[in-house]
C-alpha cells in the first residue's frame, strides 16, 4: 500500500502548500462591474485557501510564496499569518498579482487576473527551504502553480519530486485555469503530477483533460490507473464520486444557501486531507469534505467563509443559534 492508502494512522506534521497569492477586488454589488461604484479588497489564492480551511479545521499548514515589495504583498502576507499560518513570503521586487471579481448574478460570477510576470509567477526551484518538505506530513500542490511559468513548473516538480524521496504522501489538485493555459498545454504536466501524487482531486471537465472517461465514475478510475490511490471527482451541487485503494465511494452534497462558490472546492479538499490526516476512514473524510464545501457556499469571498472545525455541525440543524 502506498504511503497515501487508506490505513487509519494518524500522520504527525502539518502540510505545506505554496503558490501565488494574489489582490483581489470584488464589486460590492451584484450587476456588471461597469456600474459598480464600490469594490472590497481581499486576497485570494487556490493553495492558500486550502491552508486557510486546514488551519481552521486544526491542521498546521505551512505556505510559501513570493510576493510583491508593495501594499498589495503586505496585505497577502499580514492575512495569512492573521490565520496561523506559517508563512514563508520571499520578497520580490515585481508587483503583486491581482484580480478582478465581477459577480454578475448570485450564482454567476466572472474573474480576470492580472498575473503576467507577477511576483507569484517568479516562484523557482529552491524557494522551498531545505527540509520544511522533508519533515511535513503532506504536500498539497495544484495545476495553477505550473501554468504560471517555467520557474513556478519546475518548483512544483521539484517539490514534488522531493516529497516522493522522502515518502511524504503528495495531494495534488488539478485546479485547470483555461486563462493561463490551454488543455493541449496543460495535459502532459497535468497528467504527469497525477501520476506522482497519492490523492487526487479533480471536477469531471478537470479530470477530462488527462483521462477519457464519461462519467465520474470511469474517470476516477482511470485517473487511479495512472498511480494515485485515492482519487476524488469533486461534483458541485451533486456531492462528489471518489475511488480510494479498492473501494468506491458516491457522496451527496450537503444542501447550502449558495451566495458565493468560489473558494467551495478549495474547503472540500481542505476537508478531506484534515480527515485523512487524522487518519479517519474515507466515508468521514467525505463527510467532512462535502459539509466544508458547502459551508464556504454560504459566505461572499473566496476564504472569508471557511469553517472551523467546531461549526461543522451548524449546517442542517435544526436549531439555528449556537448557545
Amino acid at each position: 500500500m502506498s504511503a497515501a492508502g487508506t490505513s487509519a494512522a494518524p500522520r504527525t506534521g502539518g502540510v505545506v502548500t505554496f503558490g501565488e497569492t494574489m489582490g483581489l477586488f470584488v464589486s460590492a454589488n451584484l450587476g456588471p462591474l461597469a456600474h459598480a461604484d464600490t469594490a472590497r479588497l481581499s486576497i485570494g489564492g487556490a493553495e492558500s485557501n486550502v491552508a486557510i480551511a486546514l488551519r481552521r479545521l486544526g491542521v498546521s499548514t505551512t505556505w510559501v510564496g513570493r510576493r510583491g515589495d508593495d501594499s498589495v504583498g503586505d496585505l497577502v502576507e499580514r492575512e495569512l499569518r492573521a490565520e496561523g499560518l506559517e508563512v514563508i513570503a520571499i520578497r520580490d521586487p515585481a508587483q503583486t498579482g491581482l484580480m478582478i471579481k465581477e459577480r454578475r448574478s448570485k450564482s454567476a460570477s466572472r474573474v480576470w487576473y492580472y498575473r503576467a510576470q507577477s511576483a507569484g509567477s517568479r516562484l523557482a526551484p529552491g524557494d522551498i527551504p531545505e527540509g520544511l518538505i522533508e519533515r511535513s506530513a503532506l504536500l498539497h500542490v495544484t495545476g495553477i502553480t505550473p501554468a504560471l511559468s517555467a520557474t513556478a513548473r519546475d518548483a512544483t516538480f521539484e517539490a514534488v519530486f522531493r516529497a516522493k524521496t522522502a515518502g511524504v504522501p503528495v495531494s495534488f489538485d488539478i485546479n485547470f485555469r483555461s486563462r493561463l493555459w490551454s488543455q493541449d498545454q496543460a495535459c502532459e504536466a497535468l497528467a504527469a503530477l497525477a501520476a506522482a501524487s497519492d490523492l487526487v482531486f479533480a471536477g469531471d471537465e478537470e479530470a477530462r483533460i488527462i483521462v477519457d472517461g464519461t462519467g465520474e465514475v470511469e474517470l476516477a478510475r482511470a485517473i487511479r490507473e495512472l498511480g494515485p490511490r485515492q482519487v476524488v471527482i469533486k461534483l458541485g451541487a451533486r456531492g462528489c464520486f471518489a475511488a480510494i485503494d479498492d473501494e468506491e465511494f458516491t457522496f451527496a452534497a450537503v444542501p447550502a444557501n449558495v451566495v458565493d462558490s468560489v473558494g467551495a472546492g478549495d474547503a472540500f479538499v481542505a476537508g478531506y486531507l484534515a480527515e485523512f490526516l487524522a487518519g479517519e476512514d474515507p466515508r468521514s473524510r467525505l463527510a467532512t469534505a462535502v459539509r466544508a464545501g458547502a459551508f464556504a457556499c454560504e459566505t461572499a469571498g473566496d476564504w472569508e467563509g471557511m469553517p472551523f472545525r467546531e461549526e461543522l455541525s451548524l449546517l442542517g440543524a435544526s436549531e439555528p443559534v449556537l448557545r
